[in-house]
């Protein structure tokens, strides 16, 4: 069976908001679906690493061609084996479905019976067109359930938007190999920035804790999401997210606040 988590520190923070806590009633719960990072992301580039298996079973981390920033849950999966496992089970599981019907069943049947609202892919992503369209199906078939990702596999979305109910929630990622169909379907967007002032330039708000994300009122409405996790020594993004914390600009996700 398929493997639900249940919200970490960033997604716990949808039940604080009202639209959202409509989903939440009578004691249920956010959950996410979780897949292997960089493994299960066929359009990523910027953002694109993966959690490596090494011939004494240790995992490292490797970084694209074109990694600009980390993937913060590639990093995880290198350093929690637990992880690491439960991700590999799910995305193993769902590549050995051979059809869209039986990829339906699978996920149908792990989906936690309390589940209110569901974030697909805190890691991972829409590895093939089949897949995403399981997720439309039984986004359709739990309309009391809110499913909301980030995706860089546009070509999906814009191949299926037609099965793409309200309850399912999408925000195109900007840094794949497809951001043009960003513009030529006008799709709402997420864009890593370095800075505050940078999340200005762009006339974009930034979503700290998903919020954005997840409310159907704003699935038409763009923003940013602050550079985190840990990144490639001397990089950039490194030096970037020094100065974020030099500063205590807000940019994790854990139950610490910093000052914005």
């Amino acid at each position: 069976m398929l493997k639900f988590s249940a919200a970490n520190a960033k997604i716990e923070a949808l039940a604080n908001d009202p639209e959202l806590a409509q989903y939440l009633t009578d004691k249920r719960k956010v959950y996410s679906f979780d897949l292997l990072s960089g493994h299960s992301c066929p359009f990523a580039e910027s953002c694109l690493s993966k959690a490596v298996v090494q011939s004494d079973g240790k995992r490292k981390i490797q970084d694209g061609k074109n990694t600009q920033f980390r993937c913060f849950s590639a990093s995880q999966e290198v350093q929690y084996t637990n992880v690491y496992n439960s991700r590999k089970h799910n995305f193993d599981l769902l590549r050995d479905c051979k059809n869209i019907s039986s990829m339906v069943k699978l996920i149908s049947a792990g989906l936690p019976k309390n589940a209110g609202i569901v974030r697909i892919h805190v890691a991972g992503d829409f590895f093939n067109d089949k897949y995403f369209q399981a997720w439309c199906l039984v986004a359709a078939a739990n309309p009391n359930v809110l499913f909301y990702a980030y995706t860089k596999s546009l070509k999906y979305w814009v191949a299926n938007q037609k099965l793409i109910f309200d309850n399912f929630v999408l925000t195109a990622s900007y840094g794949g190999r497809t951001d043009h169909l960003i513009d030529q379907h006008n799709l709402r967007f997420a864009k890593v920035v370095y800075s505050e002032q940078e999340a200005h330039d762009l006339d974009l708000a930034i979503d700290h804790d998903d919020t954005h994300a997840a409310k159907p009122s704003l699935s038409n409405q763009s923003f940013a999401l602050m550079l985190h996790g840990t990144q490639p020594k001397g990089s950039e993004a490194a030096d970037a997210l020094k100065l974020l914390k030099k500063n205590n600009v807000r940019h994790s996700y854990s139950r610490k606040k910093a000052n914005v």
